[in-house]
């Protein structure tokens, strides 16, 4: 398994545990409303086919007008990481520092200046049209918030040390794609994710402590240089059939 499969999982991991975060679970009703134009009660007692194709419509949307922002900056992060590439060791070791600092935030053992402050754009009133729809994914793409902040400039640091802009970009887009399955579901099958939320709502602490114990591992490989060790232990545990296939 290469290298940048290991970073893909990780990226698509972080994704997920972002979409679970305090600060995007909760408000996933609220978004799915926003974005549609549609009450709580439209998507979920009224005429549901119906409301579903718009709110897989919207949601498509607003999924990419997040994506546009972190393929936006998975590029960056990378081109400036080639910048630097006379000091890929440096850089990956100052990522990994970075990425451990990140992981012990979220796990409540540090706490960074400013970083409890929200710097999420918001809309008090939805722009009209489907494009609105893409401006709305735009601004929730550009936050940054307490808890989602720290998971994506994690990744960010990991396209930093990405050999080629197509690999960076790459690691942002499958993070995106984990963050908007879970999104496009929940906002689809809503009434159910009402009541799953309930339950599940008393673990949502537990999701940034996973995230930091995510990041602490990652910034220990980058800091150590094993990130390629890894790969191989992964490879020899993988399946032929598999490997294969990767």
């Amino acid at each position: 398994m290469e290298p940048q499969m290991v970073g893909l999982t990780v990226a698509f991991t972080a994704g997920v545990l972002s979409f679970l975060s305090p600060c995007v679970l909760p408000l996933i009703p609220s978004y799915a409303t926003f974005i549609t134009g549609l009450s709580l009660a439209e998507l979920t007692e009224g005429d549901r086919r119906g409301a579903r194709r718009t709110v897989l419509l919207h949601g498509l949307l607003f999924v990419l007008g997040f994506t546009l922002v972190f393929l936006a900056l998975g590029a960056s992060a990378t081109l400036i990481g080639a910048l630097l590439r006379t000091y890929s060791e440096w850089v990956g070791r100052i990522g990994g520092v970075l990425l451990i600092v990140f992981g012990l935030y979220l796990l409540g053992v540090l706490r960074l200046p400013g970083a409890e402050r929200e710097w999420r754009l918001h809309l008090a009133d939805k722009p009209l049209g489907y494009a609105g729809t893409v401006l709305v994914g735009i601004a929730f793409g550009a936050g940054w918030t307490p808890c989602i902040g720290p998971v994506l400039g994690g990744i960010l640091t990991l396209a930093a040390t990405r050999a080629t802009v197509a690999e960076g970009v790459g690691l942002l887009g499958v993070y995106s794609l984990g963050l908007a399955i879970p999104f496009l579901l929940a906002t689809l099958l809503l009434e159910r994710f009402l009541s799953g939320f309930r339950r599940f709502r008393t673990w949502l602490p537990w999701i940034s402590r996973l995230s930091g114990v995510l990041l602490l591992a990652v910034g220990l490989l980058l800091l150590t240089g094993s990130f390629t060790v890894l790969s191989g232990l992964l490879a020899r545990w993988t399946p032929d059939f598999l490997l294969d296939r990767l």
